[in-house]
């Protein structure tokens, strides 16, 4: 209560200081706009026409917050001969210059309202304005009252058609006009009649009209020819349009270049046609029968602006070639022929085949261990001459956990071997290929193989493989799918130390005796990030279930069963991750939220979720307020001293954020957040008391909030966050700024 207290008072002192000290400043001769209100007479007019109305009231008042208006006041205290740091900086941020009632033409703003009120169909409405100053504030506001006479709407629609009324064009434009929003009885609106001709153009263009354009066409309204507020609407061709844009074309033929370069320009070249397709090369660079079933477009089909964003986008999307040109010539013009025809040529242009890259880089793993790596990385891009990418990679790195607190970080030592096969087409038993338009999927195998030296604890040998698909849906899902993903475990040089915690708690040994995982893994994707839009979403679900085939296969060794004489683990795993980003009005400024949920179900053969699979809570990605595995499960809290690293993790975890993010100088940029967050047990653990799931497990998040800095240069990011905890789980709320932790990080969190 003291602290709302403070804080009440304080609010009110800055907001008389704001309104004061802008008053001061403001000149004789003038007075602050406050905005403009709009009253509206006679008539009914929906939301979506007020809103266009209301985009003429032009300036927009200085931005009000309360009774203050903070953005002026900063921007006057920055003119001052020695402003001072914070001055600055804060009119850097938000500060505004002032809006005066001068700046304000009413005359042009009445005569930009009855122009908008026209093109919706509020004809002959009268507008009157009012200007209404307050002296003592300072400050002045207009009101424009509209009445509204009632709209014109539409009565008959035709098409006006000339000497060529005989060509198909007019039987396509008739046949959208059936299916247009146009109806007898929808109101004049001039921006329907814009998104018409638009529509229009895009819907003969996919029936082949190449050479159609939305400009040829204009709309006449007639309003005489009623009394009772009625209009007749005329479809007509502008007289200039040329004969070539009525006609439909069709695809004659399609010459394929896999190999275009300057270099082989003058070359001679061979040419082998396949599916009516012509592929002209000097030499197999990418084998014809593999490129043939990325075309979308055919001989013999008309043309189709959407085919060819498809097989240039699926060409692309192979990394194969660097630049993809798609080109149409026209064959002469023949007026006997109801449809012309076109040529396709389409020149392909070949990235490096081969590359090799060395990487020394500072990094941040799912893992959270933070530190450097060194990785050299192998790519051939068309290995088999089938736009085929394999991918090898060595990996050394030294990684360390900066935790802080009581508890030293722990270090490790890590090598890896990945390899990766990629095929850009869906290898399965049955052609499913054409299926597939906007992308042919990804068929990805892969291999590899992983040391870790957990210094002083144990050392962790892996080898993983997997077979499965990848494609993108449209541009924001996109879908994952391994039937096959396979994970030997072998833990191995376990220290005495790390065999005592293994011994005090059963389950976290059940969970390192989980050595051999198969099963599917499912990943679906929905994002809105890289699109330009104020609000935008993300959507992640993953689905991972193992041992449900192989347990067909196995045989019962030792009360448990086995396959080769492994034992295997068995559970179904499942989480959603769920993500916005707000832009904010100004610098920069972004509002960025997450929720998480995951929960993992052991059963079968197993008691737990393998070491591996297992979810927990805090560090750098998570509750930033705790450190790394030191959240849970639920209530439950090590002794003090005790190496709780392994057994706080569990089953299910929850978690939430939210984030405001600010630029502060060039590339140095801020943020405030809020974390809160637990993980927990499906079942009890007597070692571990407290952890399981409950009814109560919302007085059992942990909660955190902070600041960050962050260095961000064309988007690489490194991330300092200091942090300290504001609920401990199953305590009461109290806010510990002595226990600050420091996270450093690459890349945002979320």
């Amino acid at each position: 209560m003291k602290i709302k207290f403070i804080h009440g008072y304080l609010l009110l002192f800055l907001g008389l200081n704001f309104s004061c000290s802008v008053n001061k400043y403001i000149p004789e001769d003038e007075v602050l706009y406050k905005g403009a209100s709009v009253v509206y007479q006679g008539a009914s007019i929906e939301k979506a026409a007020r809103g266009k109305i209301k985009e003429v009231l032009f300036p927009n008042p200085n931005t009000k917050l309360l009774w203050m208006r903070p953005g002026v006041y900063f921007y006057f205290k920055a003119q001052q001969e020695k402003p001072g740091f914070i001055n600055r900086w804060m009119n850097k941020q938000i500060g505004e210059k002032p809006v005066y009632l001068s700046q304000v033409n009413v005359e042009t703003t009445e005569e930009v309202m009855k122009n908008r009120l026209e093109n919706t169909g509020f004809f002959s409405s009268e507008i009157a304005s009012e200007v209404s100053i307050d002296t003592a504030k300072q400050s002045a506001e207009v009101t424009y009252k509209i009445n509204l006479q009632k709209p014109y709407r539409l009565a008959e629609i035709e098409v006006e058609k000339n000497l060529k009324d005989s060509l198909p064009v007019w039987q396509e434009i008739d046949s959208y006009l059936k299916t247009s929003s146009l109806e007898k009885g929808s109101r004049f609106s001039l921006d329907q009649l814009k998104t018409e001709r638009g529509n229009i153009d895009r819907y003969l263009k996919d029936r082949g009209y190449y050479n159609f354009n939305s400009n040829f066409l204009i709309f006449e309204a007639d309003t005489n020819a009623y009394a009772n507020k009625k209009f007749n609407l005329y479809l007509k061709l502008k007289s200039e349009t040329p004969t070539k844009a009525l006609y439909p074309f069709r695809l004659d033929k399609i010459n394929v270049f896999p190999n275009s370069s300057l270099e082989t320009e003058d070359l001679q070249k061979d040419t082998l046609t396949i599916g009516q397709i012509k592929f002209i090369q000097n030499e197999v660079f990418f084998k014809p029968e593999r490129l043939q079933p990325f075309f979308k477009i055919k001989p013999g089909d008309l043309y189709n602006p959407q085919n060819s964003r498809f097989t240039s986008r699926r060409l692309n999307a192979m990394q194969t070639y660097k630049f993809v040109n798609i080109d149409y010539e026209e064959h002469a013009f023949d007026s006997t022929q109801s449809v012309q025809k076109l040529t396709g040529n389409v020149y392909l242009s070949p990235a490096n085949k081969r590359s090799v890259r060395f990487e020394m880089q500072g990094v941040t793993k799912s893992n959270n261990f933070t530190g450097p790596n060194l990785n050299l990385t192998y790519i051939n891009r068309n290995i088999f001459q089938g736009g085929e990418q394999f991918k090898a990679s060595i990996n050394a790195g030294y990684e360390r956990q900066f935790l802080g607190g009581d508890q030293g970080g722990l270090n490790s030592l890590q090598l890896g071997l990945r390899n990766t096969l990629s095929f850009p087409r869906l290898l399965f038993p049955i052609n499913l290929n054409e299926k597939f338009d906007y992308s042919i999927p990804k068929t990805n195998i892969n291999l590899g193989f992983d040391y870790l030296n957990r210094t002083g604890l144990y050392t962790l040998t892996s080898v993983s493989t997997s077979f499965g698909y990848h494609w993108d849906q449209n541009r924001f899902v996109t879908h994952t799918i391994n039937p096959i993903n396979i994970e030997v475990v072998q833990l191995g040089n376990t220290s005495n130390e790390f065999e005592e915690i293994l011994d005090n708690n059963p389950f976290l040994r059940r969970s390192f005796d989980q050595q051999f995982i198969a099963g599917l893994v499912y990943s679906f994707t929905y994002s809105e990030l890289k699109e330009d839009r104020v609000w935008r979403n993300f959507f992640n679900f993953n689905f991972e279930s193992a041992g449900n085939t192989i347990d067909l296969f196995a045989q019962e060794e030792d009360e448990t069963r086995k396959v080769f004489g492994t034992e295997f683990a068995q559970f179904v795993k499942a989480d959603i991750d769920l993500r916005f980003n707000l832009d904010l009005a100004t610098n920069e400024q972004q509002l960025v939220g997450r929720i998480f949920a995951g929960m993992g179900l052991p059963y079968g053969n197993s008691e737990a979720l393998p070491f591996v699979k297992q979810y927990f809570a805090g560090g750098p990605y998570s509750i930033r307020a705790f450190r790394i595995r030191s959240l849970g499960p639920g209530s439950y809290v090590p002794e003090t001293g005790s190496q709780s690293f392994f057994d706080q993790a569990g089953d299910i975890r929850l978690e939430a954020n939210l984030e405001y993010r600010f630029p502060l100088i060039s590339y140095l940029k801020g943020a405030v957040f809020y974390d809160a967050g637990n993980v927990w047990l499906l079942n009890e653990n007597q070692a571990l008391p407290g952890g399981k799931f409950a009814s109560n497990f919302l007085d059992e998040l942990g909660m955190g909030t902070g600041v960050g800095l962050r260095v961000d240069v064309q988007g690489f990011v490194i991330r300092f966050d200091f942090a300290a905890p504001l609920k401990r789980p199953a305590k009461s709320f109290k806010f510990e700024p002595n226990k600050t932790l420091l996270n450093f990080a690459i890349g945002y969190p979320f």
